[in-house]
């Protein structure tokens, strides 16, 4: 495009360079299906949704919780100012994720056999140097960098509230009794509250958005094992992720989308940005 004085401004492109792998699998244990993914290289966003509730309607919430959220993000995220866009995207991941819960809510006012139902959900926005973080409910958010894994998210969980209040060690969580009741989830309370977060990101960054099919299963030790024995196939460290997982039971559905930042060279202020606006 053209600037003042007829020069010419390049216009970068805000997402970074991403390189993408997903799985979900039913285990070994259930006989369908609960958990959804979407991953969007295009648009560089990743969402997941773990569903809850009788015969299929799990399945059915987390459908349409992962169709609400791919559908905003997508209609949205190219019509974003070009500069400053941070608290847009966060905007946009609540709005679309309430989306999500209207959605939900009205499917069981309307349909008896769904009512009831419900599911969590994460969801990631890649943007220039930043990742928008939302989620709801126990599925999670991890970073490995520099081979240290951390995880990013904090369950809404009943084990987690336990935690808080020093009722339950850490270390036993994994063994609690009702270490997968959630305290929040998308399509139960028409108040639902995401929890939103913004992250700073390096290139050389892993990404690991999982349902708890994969955390119940393998701790932080056993994924930072896996995604540092395949450090250069995203696709064969959600495959070992995902037999890991099964291999130690397998006791729910598994999903894992990964999401490696290959680069940010070329975004919106960055020294090249800089320089072509100093030049316009």
């Amino acid at each position: 495009m053209y600037g003042p004085r007829g020069r010419i401004i390049y216009v970068m492109d805000p997402k970074p360079i991403l390189e993408f792998a997903a799985r979900t699998d039913t285990g070994m244990v259930r006989s369908h299906n609960e958990d959804a993914i979407h991953a969007s290289p295009e648009h560089a966003f990743a969402v997941l949704a773990d569903g809850m509730g009788g015969y299929n309607a799990g399945e059915v919430a987390s459908a349409m919780a992962v169709e609400a959220v791919r559908s905003r993000l997508q209609a949205e995220l190219p019509n974003l100012p070009a500069r400053r866009r941070e608290p847009f995207t966060l905007q946009l991941l609540n709005a679309a994720i309430h989306d999500a819960n209207k959605a939900i809510l009205a499917a069981a006012e309307s349909e008896s056999q769904y009512r009831g139902m419900g599911t969590t959900i994460v969801a990631a926005i890649f943007d220039e140097d930043r990742l928008a973080l939302a989620h709801v409910g126990d599925s999670r958010a991890y970073r490995l960098r520099q081979d240290e894994l951390v995880q990013i998210t904090r369950d809404h969980s009943l084990v987690q509230e336990q935690i808080d209040a020093g009722l339950v060690d850490p270390a036993s969580a994994a063994y609690a009794l009702h270490r997968n009741l959630v305290t929040r989830a998308v399509g139960v309370d028409p108040e639902m509250e995401v929890e939103l977060h913004l992250h700073p990101v390096e290139e050389g960054d892993v990404y690991l958005l999982c349902s708890d099919g994969l955390s119940d299963m393998l701790d932080a030790g056993g994924i930072t094992g896996i995604l540092r024995a395949h450090p250069d196939s995203l696709d064969a460290a959600c495959e070992t992720l995902v037999a890991q997982a099964n291999a130690m039971g397998g006791h729910d559905n598994i999903s894992v989308i990964l999401i490696r930042v290959q680069s940010l060279s070329l975004q919106p202020g960055g020294v090249l940005s800089r320089v072509l606006k100093w030049i316009s």
